[in-house]
């Protein structure tokens, strides 16, 4: 059966024509390809235009660490004027971990300012928004529910299992990455989830634990990450992957 990675940086994967065969090869059908800034937007459009094995969706947003300049106006200007080919905005949302971030609420204010702007083109659009919400789960809970924005992935999600039914009691869905076969934070939350509210993905070109030590993924290791789950929930991989392909298809659109 076809599988979907629902959060990949396709762009920053050094030798992606081949990983893309690879993930053809391991049964990836489709991969949702997310930016981070504005040279990553650029980058993402052009391989979901090009000829490529597997179906790529671009995602256009800028991430929260990329904002400690300023917020970057030539890259709003780009979202919006290229929003029509994109099948979610982001990746966006805050990130409270970042060394300069902790205890600086400035540095914060200019996440949240960014994050508010992409919530606005995705209520704007009526586009589903990819969150990172390290450190600041209930900040972008409040602020996407304020926003009025109905569709919202809480990717790798891993925080408290209390936001965690916040989220999903506003009709939100969580991704799980290979990180929930040995996190006991991704456990915890993924097994507190509905499975039909749970995607899976790999975030490539992350680097994750193996019983070998580690590997730095790419699209293809969605499968880890179905097996993974799959033995968490004691769930049939087959059945798991048809249910979390179903919700995929309808919460992108592809």
């Amino acid at each position: 059966m076809p599988i979907i990675d629902t959060h990949a940086h396709i762009d920053q994967i050094q030798d992606w024509p081949q990983a893309l065969e690879r993930a053809k090869l391991a049964g990836v059908s489709d991969i949702v390809a997310v930016s981070v800034d504005l040279d990553s937007m650029r980058k993402v459009l052009n391989l979901a235009q090009g000829t490529t094995p597997i179906s790529i969706h671009p995602a256009l947003g800028v991430h929260p660490g990329m904002v400690q300049d300023g917020l970057p106006q030539e890259a709003f200007d780009f979202l919006r004027a290229h929003i029509q080919e994109a099948v979610a905005v982001g990746e966006t949302g805050l990130d409270y971990w970042y060394k300069w971030v902790r205890d600086n609420q400035q540095e914060r204010a200019k996440q949240k300012d960014s994050f508010a702007r992409h919530l606005e083109i995705a209520k704007e659009f009526d586009l589903p928004v990819i969150i990172h919400s390290r450190g600041a789960w209930r900040d972008c809970l409040g602020m996407t529910k304020a926003a009025g924005v109905t569709k919202a992935l809480f990717h790798w999600y891993s925080g408290p299992v209390d936001i965690l039914k916040q989220i999903l009691e506003a009709g939100f869905y969580v991704s799980a990455s290979p990180s929930v076969a040995y996190s006991p934070q991704s456990q915890q939350a993924m097994l507190a989830a509905d499975v039909e509210r749970i995607l899976i993905e790999t975030d490539s070109p992350v680097t994750y634990r193996d019983d070998q030590g580690s590997f730095t993924s790419e699209p293809k290791d969605v499968l880890r990450t179905l097996k993974a789950l799959s033995r968490l929930k004691n769930i049939d991989e087959e059945q798991l992957l048809n249910t979390i392909n179903q919700s995929a298809k309808c919460f992108f659109k592809i």
